[in-house]
C-alpha cells in the first residue's frame, strides 16, 4: 500500500556523516518512534576520523558498529571522501559515489539509492552522473519552510535544519494540517550539533511534539518518496 493512501502527511529526518552523537540520536528516535536516514561517507571510517568545533569533540564511528545501531533506520552516501562534487571530473564522482554505494552495501547487506550533497552542492552535470551511479534520490541542504513534496527528487531541498529557530513553527503548522495533496517535512544536521548549546533538551522537545501523531507516516527518505 502507497503512503499516500493511509496517511497524506510524512515526517523525514535526515542525519549526516555517521558520528558517535549518533548512537544518542538513534537511541532517542527509537524511543518517539521516529525514523531517520543516516548519511554516511565509507572511506572516512579507517583509521579514526576526528575534528573539534566549538569545543565538541567529533569522531565519526568505524563500519563495524553501524549495522546493529542503524537497525530500522535506511542509511545513503554521502561520498566516500565528504567531496564537494561540483568540483570533480566525471571519474572522481563516479569513484566517489559509486564505490561509497557498494560499501554501504557490503556493510548493511541491502540496496542503497539515497544521496546527501556533501556541503549541498550539485548542478546539472552531477545530477546526471548520481543517476549513472544508480542514486535514486539526493537531498541539498537549503531551507524551504514549506512542506511540499519536491518536484526534483535528484535535487530535495529540506523543510529546515534542526538548528532552526523555526522548527516548533513549522511542527505545528504541520501538525494541523489537512491537506488534500501529500506533504513532506523533511529536516535535516549532524547529531554532533547537539553537544553545543544544550540542543539535545531542545530536540527532545521537539520529538515530544512532533511524534505520536496519527495522521503522520514516520518515514525514512525512501520510504516517502516511494511509488
Amino acid at each position: 500500500m502507497k503512503w499516500t493512501e493511509k496517511y497524506r502527511k510524512a515526517f523525514v529526518l535526515s542525519y549526516d556523516d555517521g558520528v558517535y552523537q549518533d548512537i544518542r540520536l538513534v537511541e532517542m528516535l527509537n524511543q518517539y518512534g521516529l525514523k531517520c536516514t543516516f548519511n554516511l561517507n565509507t572511506g572516512m571510517m579507517e583509521p579514526p576520523y576526528v575534528w573539534e568545533a566549538d569545543g565538541v569533540r567529533i569522531e565519526r564511528m568505524p563500519a563495524e558498529m553501524l549495522p546493529e545501531l542503524y537497525r530500522g533506520h535506511e542509511v545513503a552516501s554521502h561520498t566516500l571522501h565528504h567531496c564537494d562534487l561540483t568540483q570533480l571530473s566525471d571519474g572522481e564522482v563516479f569513484d566517489e559515489v559509486r564505490d561509497d554505494r557498494h560499501a554501504l552495501e557490503k556493510i548493511f547487506g541491502n540496496n542503497v539509492t539515497g544521496f546527501a550533497y556533501p556541503y549541498g552542492n550539485t548542478n546539472k552535470k552531477v545530477k546526471f552522473l548520481l543517476q549513472q551511479c544508480g542514486v535514486r534520490y539526493a537531498r541539498g541542504v537549503r531551507s524551504t519552510h514549506t512542506f511540499d513534496m519536491p518536484e526534483d527528487v535528484l535535487e530535495i531541498s529540506p523543510t529546515c535544519r534542526h538548528k532552526e529557530d523555526e522548527i516548533f513553527d513549522l511542527a505545528k503548522e504541520f501538525i494541523a494540517l489537512q491537506p488534500d495533496s501529500p506533504k513532506l517535512f523533511l529536516l535535516w544536521g549532524h547529531s554532533y550539533e547537539f553537544d553545543m548549546q544544550r540542543g539535545w533538551e531542545r530536540f527532545e522537545r521537539f520529538c515530544d511534539l512532533i511524534a505520536g501523531h496519527d495522521d503522520i507516516f514516520y518515514a525514512t527518505t525512501a520510504q516517502a518518496l516511494s511509488d
